[in-house]
């Protein structure tokens, strides 16, 4: 029987978005812009099936890109459907593909226990360490140069026995004969690691699938609607998984994607990609016109502004604003300031957040194209000690005692990986006090045949460290040992840090570290701590926005996010659209434009564009998009646009 929830949720929704969430009848794309409500349709359509099927086993499939949407979908799922919500697997590509090979990697020659490589600085050293160890003598340390080269190849899917014939075809790379050796040698000292890095979840997931096409069939019986959201979003290695899930003719796909929001072809996305879909899968296309979020005047000049664009979905109508222009909530609008150089505007925009009350400027955001103006702007907030977070992702923690207590648990999960084992011992030293070399521990480790973590725990006991340090040792040892639970170490670990007076540093990773913890509580109640630990490296470590707080942060960085108020600065020629952009020609800067588009679209209020004459001392122009928006000229709005300074 329906739950009341959802069967008013489902009420409540527009004769197009319930057309969207009753589809039955083959793989669908729904064409979905700013505020149309599409994370409603998605979790509506999952709770719908889920309740139309309680006798049955399926589960579905949701694939999104980052975390914080997926937690978003699967809470909602939840509170639709209570009880249903375990068939439902909601997550990024990557954690999907971490399950999947989790499961079944063994096929491809991959542990189930694997670790995670993330970070750029420890696949750097693994790559040295590769370097070194070759004994061939056909490569140097300096090899390492080729590290961007090989999440390049990852990226589109290009193995290492590939490499050097696809290189020599590109005819664009020097060297492709030592590169490919090196690809193959980094290869090897992950696996010798029993670790993959992040390029290689789908790389291993996507040749699972193709080389055991049973298994990708198996996926389609124990899934048999998958939902993707944000599809414009896909490079061409994601898309080439779903392709290689779905072999045989797979056609239940229900994706949602807005083409003007496509502003990741830098990471291999494609505005052209929606269009490969409808034609391989199939698709009938559906459009939620109506924009519930932003005032009429902003959904105008929206519209407006993507209309220059010529790379469009042709069936695509402009989008409507849902609110009646004269009810209160849609008199806002869009403002205008203007300053005479780059300084005076983070100033000035600075000095007018600053006289609102904090209610006021925890719904407001600070968006830009580039990070060096978000930093003045961060400065200029701080020389007034306005409450400001500039958001952005963040792969490990800063603080010396969490980066000691990650590594610590990843020690005891990979005893072998000697740079992990540096960090353990640097990072311990950076807190604790005792200035032990990790060499020297490395050496003993090898020559007395005991693992690292061991000696370390010995050599520091040893040492002249605090009671509470040494309590901190012990809860390590004794969970390497077994002799006490994950989770009651982790507690009382982290109940050490709160009660030490932690500085701001270890006081944001805390923040961190409770909002990780609490979802994968949420996704594997009883996590191992090789499960745990895989979780934690597909995750970002920023810190949970304290309250009163403005956000900073990139026109990227702002993807799927709303406010009450957003500020757009730097609205000049050569700063947005980008320098580069201009010099490269119109792909870059119909990306450039689609960037302005979904900045604009963040607000559910106000919207206030700013420029200056002089950038870093140089004289720019207003930016062709003030122009295209209507902003300027005989187009702006009556009363709506203002000059500063």
């Amino acid at each position: 029987m329906m739950d009341n929830l959802l069967q008013s949720t489902l009420a409540e929704l527009t004769h197009v978005q319930r057309q969207a969430v009753d589809w039955d009848d083959g793989s669908l794309l729904v064409l979905a812009g700013p505020g149309s409500g599409k994370t409603r349709v998605l979790t509506c359509r999952i709770a719908r099936l889920l309740d139309s099927s309680r006798d049955r086993r399926f589960r579905i499939l949701a694939l999104t890109f980052t975390n914080k949407a997926a937690n978003e979908m699967a809470n909602r799922v939840t509170a639709l459907v209570p009880g249903l919500e375990g068939r439902a697997n909601i997550g990024t590509f990557h954690r999907f593909c971490t399950q999947v090979l989790q499961q079944h990697g063994v096929h491809v020659g991959i542990r189930p226990d694997f670790a995670i490589y993330s970070q750029a600085e420890d696949r750097k050293a693994l790559l040295e360490d590769a370097l070194l160890r070759d004994d061939g003598q056909t490569v140097s340390r300096e090899d390492v140069r080729f590290l961007p080269l090989i999440d390049h190849l990852k990226g589109r899917l290009i193995r290492p026995e590939e490499a050097e014939e696809r290189l020599v075809a590109t005819n664009g790379y020097m060297e492709p004969g030592r590169a490919a050796r090196v690809y193959r040698l980094y290869e090897q000292e992950l696996r010798r690691m029993g670790a993959l890095d992040f390029n290689s979840l789908i790389l291993e997931a996507h040749r699972l699938f193709t080389t055991f096409p049973a298994i990708a069939r198996q996926y389609q019986k124990s899934y048999p609607y998958w939902l993707v959201d944000e599809f414009q979003d896909t490079n061409g290695a994601q898309y080439a998984l779903l392709r290689s899930m779905a072999v045989g003719g797979f056609r239940e796909v229900f994706a949602v994607a807005d083409d003007d929001q496509t502003i990741f072809e830098w990471n291999g996305a494609n505005v052209r990609r929606i269009g490969e879909l409808v034609e391989e899968f199939s698709c009938a296309v559906l459009q939620l016109p109506t924009n519930f979020r932003c005032p009429p005047v902003i959904v105008e000049a929206a519209n407006r502004l993507v209309m220059y664009n010529s790379r469009r979905v042709v069936r695509k109508q402009p989008a409507t604003a849902a609110g009646n222009a004269s009810s209160p909530s849609m008199l806002d609008g869009i403002e205008y300031r203007e300053f005479g150089a780059d300084c005076e505007e983070t100033a000035g925009i600075a000095d007018e957040i600053g006289r609102e009350d904090s209610e006021t400027r925890s719904g407001t955001a600070v968006l830009a194209r580039n990070h060096t103006l978000l930093n003045a702007m961060q400065n200029a907030f701080k020389e007034r000690a306005i409450p400001a977070e500039l958001t952005s992702r963040r792969d490990d923690f800063v603080s010396p005692q969490m980066r000691w207590f990650v590594a610590s648990l990843k020690q005891i999960q990979r005893p072998l990986d000697r740079r992990n084992l540096a960090v353990l011992v640097e990072s311990f030293n950076g807190f604790a006090g005792p200035l032990l070399d990790w060499e020297t521990l490395v050496s003993r480790s090898e020559t007395d045949g005991i693992t690292g973590l061991s000696v370390w725990t010995d050599t520091v006991r040893n040492a002249e460290i605090s009671s509470a340090e040494s309590e901190l040792v012990d809860l390590i040892a004794n969970l390497a040992a077994g002799s006490i639970k994950l989770q009651t170490a982790i507690e009382q670990v982290l109940a050490h840090f709160e009660n030490e007076d932690p500085d701001d540093n270890l006081k944001e990773d805390l923040s961190a570290w409770r909002r990780i913890a609490g979802e994968i509580r949420d996704t594997r109640i009883h996590a191992s701590l090789d499960e745990f630990l895989q979780e934690l490296d597909l995750r970002s470590k920023e810190p949970i926005p304290s309250p009163g707080a403005v956000s900073l942060t990139s026109i990227h960085g702002a993807k799927g996010r709303e406010f009450d108020t957003v500020y757009l600065i730097g609205m000049a020629e050569e700063v947005l659209p980008s320098w580069q952009s201009i010099r490269k020609g119109s792909a870059t800067l119909e990306e450039e434009r689609r960037g302005c588009f979904v900045a604009i679209t963040r607000t559910r209020r106000r919207l206030i564009l700013s420029r200056a004459h002089r950038y870093r001392g140089y004289r720019k122009d207003p930016s062709r998009f003030l122009e295209e928006m209507g902003c300027m000229g005989d187009h702006a709005p009556d009363g709506t646009m203002q000059r500063v300074g």
